[in-house]
């Protein structure tokens, strides 16, 4: 079960990641726009989650995501970091929501970050 330092140190892998501190938490950004936070009791992450899919993963998955209600008007969704299965969940989880962030130059650079990997045969 991943805790706040992997959720840091993950973040801080991905590509012209930086952390800032805002509403008294950690929040990490790719080229300045935010793509995660570490909510007050580090329990949990917010990452960036077009509203279609967020309301998906909440039906499909309620313990593990779920919407907070000062989010609710926008693309986020928070992931209880006690349901993520493993490291490679957590930086898939980063890695989809720093893609939504991410500038079209490093989309371009790095185009594989965070996408699953081909299947095995």
């Amino acid at each position: 079960m991943p805790d706040a330092e992997d959720v840091r140190r993950v973040a801080l892998s991905l590509p012209d990641t930086t952390e800032k501190i805002a509403w008294s938490m950690p929040t990490f950004r790719v080229a300045g726009k935010m793509f995660a936070t570490l909510p007050e009791d580090e329990t949990s992450i917010a990452v960036r989650c077009p509203k279609e899919e967020r309301d998906e993963l909440v039906l499909a998955e309620p313990g593990k995501f779920w919407i907070a209600d000062h989010e609710a008007q926008f693309a986020w969704v928070r992931a209880r970091l006690t349901a993520i299965e493993d490291e490679g969940e957590l930086r898939d989880i980063l890695a989809d929501s720093w893609r939504q962030a991410a500038p079209s130059g490093l989309l371009d650079a790095y185009p594989q970050l965070g996408l699953p990997d081909p299947p095995r045969g």
